[in-house]
């Protein structure tokens, strides 16, 4: 268990707008921008850059308004930067603004900075687009279209292969939810996309987020409309994979992420409830096979009152990645109207 959960359960639940920053054993916890420029956030993506940690999500008036457009914070120190807007959905030459979703960055080892993101009026006919940096998220070249059917990594972080390829875990929601594994290398002028990975009438299934236990094998990890989280296998670099199996994680239908930390363990962030995402919380693994939760990031339930307002109870897709010093950040959806940052100290975290 991580060891100051308990202690700080209460101050966890009572954690309000009013609430900047905190510091407890082994963790922080503050808002990328406690006056967000816009009236709802949601799905942040988090990456560390040789000259810092970032973050971008999506905001607007509220999700699927054609208003929602891609947001980017730089860290300095523990203070982020103001948000400023990097992406509008009005990239399409001759075409109405539409929402964005889904930003994803990518840190190029020796390279650019990639924001993948998607553009359209709902998730079963949006497209991908990316665009890139080279110093670090402050500027931003022009947002290039992804080939018709592609949509980049479509929540979750891609995984570099040791070919120079990007592997990416897409998935579409125009006939049923299924997964798909996408893959490109610079200059991501030209891709690759397979078969579904799943029969949707069997599973309901997207968003997945990858684990390199290297030598060519890789898991993914899904969100499924079943309410659990799945798991499927290829041992052959991503060519290939097995069929989608429960891994004895609940989970109410809302996204997830998962990294291999330094010292070799999987972590994944997710709502263990199956009905609501008032919990958020983590899981560890030290081969992949079985998961132990670890304990809760944050919680908006409160005793005696077990009906809640789905925004207002919010805490939702996370973002999780390990710097460069060992620390693991997350970033998260607070009741829809901030990005929530947390960073952990992986040794307060106990082995499964």
């Amino acid at each position: 268990m991580l060891r100051f959960f308990h202690r700080y359960a209460a101050l966890f639940a009572a954690l309000t707008t009013s609430l900047s920053a905190a510091q407890t054993k082994g963790m922080t916890v503050n808002f990328v921008a406690s006056k967000p420029p816009t009236r709802s956030s949601h799905a942040s993506t988090i990456v560390e850059t040789p000259s810092g940690v970032v973050a971008s999500w999506f905001g607007g008036t509220a999700e699927r308004a054609k208003d929602v457009e891609i947001w980017l914070s730089h860290l300095k120190g523990t203070v982020w930067s103001q948000p400023l807007r990097v992406a509008s959905g009005t990239e399409d030459s001759g075409a109405p603004q539409y929402a964005c979703w889904n930003p994803v960055l990518f840190q190029q080892p020796k390279g650019s900075l990639l924001l993948f993101y998607k553009v359209g009026p709902s998730p079963d006919t949006w497209w991908g687009r990316v665009q890139e940096s080279n110093d670090g998220g402050k500027t931003w070249g022009p947002s290039r279209r992804l080939p018709d059917g592609l949509v980049g990594p479509v929540r979750n972080k891609p995984i570099l292969l040791p070919d120079g390829s990007l592997l990416c875990g897409s998935s579409s929601e125009d006939a049923g939810w299924r997964v798909h594994m996408e893959r490109s290398r610079a200059p991501f002028t030209e891709w690759t996309r397979t078969p579904p990975l799943n029969d949707a009438s069997i599973w309901g299934a997207i968003q997945p987020t990858l684990l390199d236990w290297q030598n060519g094998k890789i898991q993914i990890l899904v969100r499924t409309r079943q309410k659990v989280i799945a798991e499927s296998w290829s041992s052959d670099s991503g060519k290939t994979w097995s069929p989608l199996a429960a891994i004895g994680l609940p989970n109410p239908n809302s996204g997830i992420d998962a990294i291999r930390l330094q010292d070799g363990r999987a972590l994944v962030v997710y709502n263990p409830n199956a009905t609501n995402r008032a919990t958020l919380s983590i899981a560890v693994s030290q081969n992949g096979s079985k998961w132990t939760h670890a304990g809760h990031i944050e919680t908006t339930l409160e005793p005696g009152k077990p009906d809640l307002d789905y925004n207002a109870a919010e805490l939702s897709y996370p973002a999780v990645i390990q710097a460069f010093d060992g620390q693991i950040h997350l970033t998260y959806t607070w009741k829809r109207e901030k990005i929530r940052h947390v960073v952990l100290n992986p040794k307060t975290i106990a082995l499964p």
